[in-house]
């Protein structure tokens, strides 16, 4: 299916928002967003993906 992940159109096998952080290789305390609607880590297998949607996955930062 195709989707846009942080804002670049990607073509993926994944069904759930958990098995394309996994096919992507994205792990560890990251932020997850679909279509603009913040996803939860413990909703993001049952979370189903829909070809075209937006996938904003983002890393917390630290510093000051």
């Amino acid at each position: 299916m195709k989707i846009v992940l942080n804002g670049e159109p990607r073509e993926v096998e994944a069904e759930t928002l958990a098995a394309l952080l996994a096919e992507c290789g994205l792990s560890g305390r990251v932020a997850t967003a679909v279509n603009e609607s913040f996803v939860p880590s413990s909703l993001r297998g049952a979370h189903r993906l829909n070809d075209g949607d937006r996938v904003e996955v983002l890393a917390p930062m630290q510093g000051g």
